[in-house]
């Protein structure tokens, strides 16, 4: 599959045509961004690491029978995924309470909710992606009613899907983000990455920070941290 066009440049990634006007290649690179994008550095292979944490997680998906882009990873940078129209929606679940939530609401970091909760933001760049609901996503022209329905039950089987893999792995699921798209044939399938890029990951003994936080909060050491959330996963794929 021969890579064309650059069609997008994100924050951690680039999107390229094919030869198949129905498939795209998706190329990460080693930026890391925080605050929308206010905060940037290059971080040497976490590109390389986001990659092939993603190929693992999106094959479990996959085998969950959960619709998704993923097709299959060509080299240790890209991955061949199915083209689609993303909507404008970042869907953000939260098994535990931290990250914004807990500054926004005044409630301590790691508190465990009697419930999931769901959020929703408006993915626009220049309104600081604001937190938004159904109502208004429906207005915003983003996705309808009998799409949320879709996205929301989506979401739940995807919760629970990555909530016993990590498990599996010794890592807490504190909370995550992810994006759906409407493919050619317009269904809805789960698209982006799903990483320690946009995944709060805590070790489930030390309650060490496995994830984005370690450059957010300037704590360090984000490549070891990536690099033990694949090493147990890629462990766990071995035994699956």
């Amino acid at each position: 599959m021969d890579k064309k066009d650059l069609l997008y440049t994100g924050k951690a990634k680039a999107v390229y045509s094919t030869d198949d006007p129905n498939l795209v290649i998706i190329h990460y690179n080693d930026d890391a961004t925080a605050g929308n994008g206010e905060k940037h550095d290059v971080i040497d292979n976490k590109g390389i690491l986001n990659n092939q944490i993603t190929t693992i997680i999106y094959q479990a998906l996959n085998e969950a029978g959960i619709a998704t882009h993923y097709r299959e990873t060509l080299n240790e940078r890209e991955q061949l995924c199915e083209k689609v129209e993303i909507i404008p929606l970042e869907v953000i679940v939260r098994n535990r309470i931290a990250g914004s939530m807990a500054k926004r609401l005044g409630i301590e970091e790691g508190t465990l909710p009697p419930n999931v909760i769901y959020e929703l933001c408006y993915k626009n760049d220049a309104l600081g992606d604001p937190l938004i609901n159904d109502d208004h996503a429906v207005t915003l022209g983003a996705a309808s009613y009998e799409e949320l329905d879709v996205v929301y039950e989506m979401t739940d089987k995807i919760n629970q899907t990555l909530d016993n893999l990590f498990a599996d792995c010794s890592i807490i699921l504190v909370d995550f983000k992810i994006e759906f798209g409407r493919n050619a044939q317009g269904n809805i399938v789960l698209a982006d990455e799903i990483s320690p890029d946009t995944c709060r990951l805590w070790d489930a003994d030390t309650q060490e920070k496995l994830d984005k936080d370690r450059f957010r909060r300037d704590l360090g050491g984000l490549t070891n941290a990536y690099q033990d959330v694949l090493e147990r996963l890629q462990a766990w794929s071995e035994m699956a």
